[in-house]
């Protein structure tokens, strides 16, 4: 794969000149991780609902497949146990100014530009699902000894969640998003679809192999860096790229453990390493959306300044179970602006709002960046991103939805709008796709993520 590099127009040494010198920061108290399970969820959100019950109180009732639902195992549709449910309020270009102090800049300006079609159906919030005891007694581990390492582009004695749940800076909350649960392993095909304004989709695809080992229970806790993520991934569409597969090798040390990326194209029929492909470096059909804004955030927060602003009220996509049904087509599901609106739901959740400001001197397409990262399932479910004159310029979301087979909060569809041309990106498609991601199902090791076995799967 070829890439630019990260830093346009300086060197690498200005990027490490930019990290500055060691940053600070404080472990949890004693008396903060005796509230995890008790006064707080035992992943540290507040377990009360809000004043006035639009938020409710967390339940965790269920782990993995909830009371009265059917579910034929992973990979198979996931039948929501909240079918029942109707819209409380739907929120239109005509009524948004009333719910602006819970909606994102981005969320406005979506009603601002397709105001004719864009509508959010906000639905009961739910609170009903928990991690396993193995997550949540790493919780408390990890806020007894996670530490960031001194450049902040790292974290030891971490696994299995939230590496801070009880950030005290924006650097600590960033890496508590980088280390939401997932599942350990993930293998299936998701389609990608660029939609333009005059309708045209651009499409793409990739069948993904990933081992994650910080969420396998059967990884023992090591006070070192850990591999985060070993993966294969091949391009299934469009047709003149088909079976190039690309192999990636993180951890959670971006400073000392750079990203290794190792490509094998069918043409050439030969393995070779590429460079590292990090920060603003295009992905997806015509480039739509960034190496790390994967999932809204991901890779090395080295070239941002991170603010942590606080805990609020928002109305996020939450508990979308229906969004990637199989009994919904793509024609049906990918307007010419955004998705269907009858397929997303929307609930109030307290989110962290975590604002990131590109350091000086570094270059990148977003200059700044407002995240909004859900307290339960930890995950960041909506990002605003600006671009060098301080103006809005894309807005994307994930929808989630609670797996009861990796029993944790999985995105579902992300999507990227770009406000500016109007086009938008789907990503993370399934609803067609007969090859359909299954979770936790095991059966890897490191070893199986290598050179020589990414050119025995090109051969």
């Amino acid at each position: 794969m070829d890439r630019r590099t990260f830093v346009k127009g300086v060197g690498a040494a200005a990027l490490v000149a930019a990290a500055g010198p060691r940053l600070g920061w404080a472990k949890a108290t004693a008396d903060e991780i005796a509230k995890l399970g008790t006064s707080l969820t035992p992943v540290g959100a507040v377990k009360e609902g809000n004043a006035d019950g639009s938020i409710v109180p967390w339940a965790g009732k269920w782990l993995g497949t909830p009371d009265g639902v059917s579910f034929a195992g992973t990979g198979k549709p996931l039948v929501s146990p909240y079918a029942g449910d109707k819209p409380l309020f739907t929120i239109t270009a005509q009524n948004y100014k009333q719910y602006a102090d819970k909606l994102s800049a981005g969320q406005q300006a979506m009603f601002e530009k397709y105001g004719a079609t864009f509508k959010m159906n906000v639905y009961p919030c739910h609170r009903d699902f928990r991690f396993s005891d193995w997550t949540h007694e790493q919780y408390k581990l990890n806020a007894q000894n996670a530490e960031l390492t001194p450049s902040g582009e790292g974290v030891t004695n971490v696994l299995g969640g939230c590496a801070f749940p009880f950030p005290k800076s924006g650097l600590e909350s960033i890496w508590s998003s980088i280390t939401a649960p997932k599942a350990f392993t993930e293998r299936g095909t998701y389609d990608e679809a660029v939609v333009y304004p005059d309708g045209n989709i651009a499409w793409g695809g990739q069948q993904w192999d990933i081992y994650a080992p910080p969420f396998d229970p059967n990884v023992q806790r090591s006070t070192g860096v850990i591999e985060s993520a070993f993966l294969f991934r091949s391009t299934t569409k469009p047709e003149r790229e088909r079976g190039t597969i690309t192999l990636v090798r993180e951890w959670w040390d971006f400073e000392k453990s750079p990203t290794q990326s190792y490509q094998y194209i069918p043409g050439t029929r030969r393995v070779k390493q590429v460079p590292e492909v990090a920060g603003d470096y295009p992905l997806g059909p015509g480039g739509f959306h960034t190496v790390d804004d994967t999932r809204l955030w991901t890779q090395s927060p080295r070239r941002y300044d991170w603010e942590l602003v606080g805990k609020k009220e928002f109305y996020v996509p939450y508990n979308n179970y229906e969004v990637d049904s199989p009994d919904i087509k793509y024609k049906d599901l990918l307007g010419k602006s955004h998705l269907n609106p009858e397929f997303v739901r929307w609930e109030l959740h307290r989110v962290w709002v975590l604002k990131a400001k590109l350091k000086p001197g570094i270059r990148h397409i977003y200059a700044a960046r407002t995240l909004y990262v859900e307290e339960d399932s930890g995950q960041p479910l909506m990002a605003d991103m600006y671009d060098a004159r301080q103006q809005l310029y894309r807005f994307a979301l994930n929808t989630v939805s609670y797996d009861y087979a990796a029993q944790v909060f999985v995105t579902r569809i992300t999507c990227y709008h770009d406000l500016i041309s109007g086009a938008y990106m789907a990503d993370r498609l399934t609803n067609e796709v007969s090859d359909k991601p299954k979770f936790n199902q095991g059966g890897r090791k490191l070893s199986d993520y290598t050179a020589e076995e990414l050119k025995r799967k090109g051969v």
